[in-house]
């Protein structure tokens, strides 16, 4: 039976104004299946290139085939501005009337983390319409402001997302995240472990096969050529590590064959490049951001592919990183430097090497046997990594899944 389905997430957007994501594939493919699916998402934060224009408080407009609903809502500059919080109230503040907007009911609403506060409007929306509530987990918060962030636990804002979070696990009809292992932290928190589903990140390959775009000139040029590249593309901030593989690329200075490209920007961009600078690197090239639709492009540029996050409990429940799944179906070797507990998915499908986060002369070690390797050896890895993809991280079979959950 065919529903209607509300989408709730504060930093939604679309591949016109940000970056599309999971809520712009998923809802695309819920409707596909017959769904009748809306997107409610803020049209003023951090995560999108071109904020949306109002005339109004509210803006609707058709996406593909799915409606979009955008809310006015403070405008806010750096991820950690104290406006970004007060956004988190108004935003949930507005969700709570959403269907006032809409001039109908849902079946159901699937309201989406990491702000919690927002959670608090879904709910009273979702017991006005009656319709089934769903929590979809994609950060741990507020573990993850007292982990990485380093907030304190006993901070007023933190207790209060601790209250939100347990909350929500225990009176939400359905719990999903992206974080496999998640279960295992929920259920200390209350969750009964039967309202719980992964739904993984993942990747359209329809958009990968349909709207690849080849490189600019300009950033053809910037490749060297006829080196063995290591290659990152993604936000270059201090989550991914890099530092770590740029004191590698000291270690491979002397070989001519080997050369690092990292493709993004982000707040640890200076910083790193200064790095490069004091270590008096030639063998390392950055790359500004480049569309999304190229990244396939340059993907096929590399011959190993880095993925890297600190070592922290926190990723034990598992991890979703976007990236991840570009890489996977760009059919090369990944140098997989996470420790993401019982999820591994490089280890368990042989689709690159998986090491110890942290750990240069692990990183270092990896990248030899992976350039020492015959192209048909790595040539294979990679073969394994799209076979994963397709089978496990394409969003049509992600959508069944969440179709599947709300029959």
């Amino acid at each position: 039976m065919k529903k209607r389905i509300w989408i709730i997430n504060q930093y939604a957007s679309t591949p016109d104004v940000g970056f599309g994501g999971r809520h712009y594939y998923l809802a695309q493919e819920l409707n596909e299946l017959g769904h009748s699916v809306s997107v409610i998402a803020s049209g003023c934060h951090h995560l999108l290139r071109t904020p949306v224009k109002f005339k109004g408080n509210t803006k609707k407009e058709l996406v593909g085939r799915v409606e979009y609903v955008w809310m006015k809502t403070v405008k806010y500059v750096k991820a950690h501005s104290l406006l970004r919080v007060f956004g988190w109230f108004q935003f949930s503040q507005k969700i709570s009337k959403a269907d006032k907007l809409l001039g109908d009911k849902p079946d159901y609403i699937i309201y989406s983390s990491p702000s919690l506060i927002g959670y608090i409007g879904a709910r009273e929306l979702a017991k006005r319409t009656g319709a089934k509530l769903v929590f979809e987990v994609r950060d741990l918060w507020p573990l993850t402001l007292v982990s990485l962030g380093k907030a304190s636990k006993n901070h007023p804002l933190v207790l209060l997302l601790s209250h939100l979070e347990r909350s929500a696990y225990q009176h939400s009809d359905l719990v999903v995240s992206n974080l496999k292992y998640a279960v295992d932290y929920m259920i200390d928190k209350g969750l009964d472990p039967k309202k719980f589903k992964w739904i993984p990140n993942g990747f359209s390959k329809y958009e990968v096969e349909s709207q690849k775009e080849s490189l600019s000139e300009s950033v053809v040029e910037e490749l060297p050529n006829d080196k063995f590249i290591v290659g990152y593309t993604g936000t270059l901030g201090f989550a991914n590590n890099l530092g770590e593989l740029i004191k590698v690329a000291k270690l491979f200075e002397k070989d001519a064959e080997l050369h690092f490209v990292l493709v993004g920007g982000g707040q640890e961009e200076e910083s790193l490049k200064r790095l490069t600078d004091s270590l008096k690197l030639d063998n390392v090239t950055f790359i500004k951001p480049i569309p999304k639709r190229q990244i396939q492009s340059i993907l096929e540029k590399f011959d190993l592919l880095y993925i890297g996050l600190p070592k922290d409990d926190l990723f034990k429940f598992g991890v979703s990183p976007n990236k991840l799944f570009d890489y996977l179906y760009a059919g090369k070797p990944i140098l997989y430097a996470v420790d993401s507990g019982r999820y591994n998915p490089i280890h368990e499908s042989k689709a690159g090497i998986s090491i110890e986060p942290s750990n240069q002369m692990a990183l270092y070690n990896a990248i030899l046997k992976l350039k020492s390797m015959s192209p048909a050896e790595r040539m294979e890895m990679g073969q394994n990594g799209r076979n994963l993809a397709e089978t496990d991280y394409e969003y049509s079979q992600l959508a069944r899944m969440y179709s599947d959950l709300m029959r």
